[in-house]
């Protein structure tokens, strides 16, 4: 996996979450440039950015409510650049890709704990239980063909997909 350094920068889709400028913060506090857009912003714009990353926001929305946000366009995935979906971002990566999401049979609200389900590409270090901040009330049902399920709740929920051939 690419490592990034202090001249890579990483686009950040804003989906409506009240953690986005939290993770525009964390990114420039390690030193690496980051912008946030509106999850609407054209794909022009956002490959005239040219970032070595690209995250997607969670947000308050379900995938399916009527006024949903989404992408402009799929192309978003195709610019040759890892994608990470946080909450509604991982969400909408799924049902993007064919996958399902539902309700959650519990919702997740504050402290939670994730535990590392199989080989993640995406967390090399992460060896066990980790103890995250979770707010959803959906969950995936179906993961998309070609991802994987690496880390999951303690309610069992999957707490982190990927597709380490499409680096999502």
């Amino acid at each position: 996996m690419q490592r990034l350094d202090s001249s890579s920068k990483i686009l950040i889709l804003d989906f409506g979450s009240q953690f986005t400028q939290l993770i525009a913060r964390r990114f420039r506090e390690i030193g690496i440039y980051s912008e946030i857009y509106p999850c609407t912003a054209p794909i022009a714009k956002i490959k005239e950015f040219a970032p070595n990353g690209i995250v997607l926001s969670g947000g308050p929305f379900s995938v399916y409510d009527e006024n949903a946000p989404g992408l402009r366009s799929k192309q978003l995935f195709e610019l040759g650049v890892p994608v990470l979906g946080i909450c509604y971002g991982m969400q909408l990566i799924a049902k993007i890709f064919g996958g399902a999401v539902i309700p959650a049979k519990t919702r997740e609200y504050g402290r939670a704990y994730v535990q590392l389900h199989g080989r993640s590409s995406l967390i090399p270090d992460f060896n066990g239980r980790m103890q995250t901040w979770m707010s959803h009330g959906d969950e995936i049902g179906k993961t998309p063909d070609g991802f994987k399920i690496t880390a999951v709740s303690h309610n069992q929920s999957p707490a982190a997909i990927e597709n380490d051939s499409k680096r999502i």
